[in-house]
């Protein structure tokens, strides 16, 4: 594809990446690949090492000039999470097996222990200032810089012909739950799932694409880049995601598509609003977890048709959304999509009250598999554990829990992590979590359990405001208990009202660190708890003296190791 758009008369001369005020046309664009592909080819380890060359760029083109370069040469781009705090880089790096890195001055500073460990020389480790603005530092580590090594390289094409089933990325999945884990992507992979979602998003040559999220995540190389190989459109890129320039680059780049996971659009429609929010030549968005009220109220004020689906990186579930929406339903499962127990026993439809509120959780809450088979799911690297105990009895195994009503809706109910424990009850922090996003002025919201004093747990919510509208304790009291999907006893004990929570890169809640940080006001920081009692109507602060009785709580019930995980 890369060597058709550049040969192509109909395609060569038409614009492939935009950068701000700069462009590459596709022949462009395949030039630099190759000369890319050369150097690649030229400081690769000798085998047997793996042929893996890791990127810790912000979305440059210089992330996608090594993509197209590892193309043309059966190299494996390793795209390394930035957000990661540096003993997490090591161990990204050190377990995919890194033999080339290129890096941008931003990030230089969580280098050192990954150059040292993985005993990278200086040609294998190149620093690109091809990009730079204000933010970078001028100091950069002792290594090869870029633009030197690429100035005698030709921009010839090596002629190599990569199988189609050569490893082309190792995507990391998000880690909200647990430790990312790369999943392997070839080149048949990425190109087969971005057809099939430039068909749904309709794009043609004359698109543009919009690259926000970032290009270590399977959304924006799937979504947002791939269809423009496929099709010979462009893509603008920006490095990274901002309310604050999310139209202006729209209208820049003339975008006609863009995908999202996370919480984008919670900002965008948080938000001051302005009359011309819509005049953008916005059409469409692809991407999951934005809830029914957000997809909406984006796309009313935006103009722009939203396909809100269920995805991961993983892929291997497919859900048939070319139905009647349901509110909280994914769409209708496949009939190879099943929720079943840890023994993979199907599990019981669930069953609703008169209020909509889930009342059979303990039976029909389980695990969202696919009997067919893997699907394109083609493992972890060096992590065959993981990939054995996802494709258990030869089924795609997703770790996400689910459950499925009488006319075979799918819903989501959180990461197989995020089951609560109340009374002896089980039950998923899902539902109550999509209740709680919609309380007027919440931006983000996320659910939790966090240890009772006596057994199980207690529900805790963490909530980001907008600036326009500060937290009111016993307005949330009120409004929580009003809303009917949630019982009495599912209604936040805590909540962490906070500027900002912790995400990864692609803008996803690391819950476990809400987990850990808990209710302790040692841990929090900043940000303010407020607690409510059993018996009582409102939230009130739950200060120091609070916390210094709860914690002589755990230790009377012998939990302390509760208190301090």
């Amino acid at each position: 594809m890369l060597r058709r758009n550049a040969a192509d008369p109909a395609i060569r001369d038409r614009l492939a990446i935009k950068f701000g005020e700069r462009a590459w046309t596709h022949a462009e664009y395949f030039a630099e690949s190759c000369r890319f592909a050369q150097l690649f080819a030229a400081r690769r380890r000798p085998e047997p090492a793996p042929f893996h060359v890791a990127v810790l760029l912000d979305n440059t083109p210089d992330y996608l000039f090594a993509f197209g370069g590892a193309a043309l040469v059966g190299a494996t781009v390793v795209g390394l999470n930035h957000t990661r705090p540096p003993d997490g880089l090591l161990h990204d790096a050190s377990h995919t097996d890194v033999g080339l890195l290129v890096a941008e001055p931003r990030h230089v500073d969580k280098l050192g222990p990954i150059v040292e460990r993985l005993g990278l020389g200086t040609d294998e480790l190149l620093i690109t200032r091809r990009f730079v603005d204000a933010d970078d530092p001028a100091v950069t580590p002792a290594a090869a810089d870029l633009d030197d090594a690429l100035s005698g390289v030709p921009d010839a094409d090596p002629g190599i012909e990569p199988d189609l089933d050569a490893r082309w990325a190792l995507i990391f999945t998000s880690g909200t739950s647990d430790a990312p884990k790369a999943v392997i992507c070839s080149q048949r992979r990425l190109m087969v799932t971005g057809n099939r979602l430039s068909m749904i998003l309709g794009v043609g040559p004359d698109d543009c694409g919009y690259v926000c999220m970032p290009l270590f995540h399977s959304n924006a190389v799937m979504v947002g880049w791939a269809p423009s190989i496929i099709h010979g459109a462009a893509v603008g890129l920006a490095r990274k995601f901002s309310v604050s320039q999310f139209l202006p680059d729209i209208r820049r780049y003339g975008a006609t598509w863009f995908g999202y996971t996370g919480k984008p659009l919670s900002y965008l429609v948080a938000s001051p609003a302005n009359p011309d929010d819509a005049d953008n030549p916005l059409r469409i968005a692809f991407g999951n977890e934005g809830s029914p009220e957000v997809v909406e109220a984006f796309s009313v004020r935006f103009g722009v048709e939203v396909i809100d689906a269920y995805g991961a990186t993983e892929g291997g579930i497919a859900v048939n959304r070319d139905v009647a929406p349901r509110p909280g339903a994914l769409g209708l499962a496949t009939k190879n999509v099943k929720v079943v127990d840890e023994e993979g026993r199907e599990l019981p439809r669930a069953r609703f009250d008169a209020n909509g509120r889930l009342v059979n959780a303990d039976e029909c809450v389980g695990e969202i598999v696919n009997v067919a088979g893997a699907g394109p799911f083609e493992g972890y690297y060096n992590n065959a554990e993981a990939s054995e105990r996802t494709t258990k009895k030869g089924w795609y195994w997703s770790g996400d829990l689910g459950y499925v009503d009488d006319d075979g809706y799918l819903y989501f109910a959180g990461r197989n992590a995020e089951w609560l424990r109340v009374g002896g009850e089980n039950f998923p922090a899902g539902p109550i979590e999509a209740v709680i996003s919609r309380y007027p002025g919440a931006v983000v919201a996320a659910v939790y359990g966090v240890p009772d004093d006596q057994a199980g747990d207690q529900v805790m919510a963490a909530l980001v405001m907008r600036d326009d509208a500060p937290f009111d304790p016993a307005a949330f009291a009120e409004w929580i208990d009003a809303q009917d999907e949630v019982s009495t006893r599912y209604r936040p004990r805590y909540v962490r009202v906070a500027r900002t929570l912790p995400m990864t890169g692609t803008n996803k809640v690391v819950k476990r660190e809400l987990v850990h940080d808990k209710f302790r006001l040692d841990r929090v920081g900043d940000d303010t708890v407020w607690v409510r009692g059993k018996d009582d109507a409102v939230y009130r602060e739950f200060t120091h003296l609070d916390e210094r009785g709860l914690r002589d709580a755990f230790e009377r019930a012998g939990r302390l190791s509760f208190w301090d995980l």
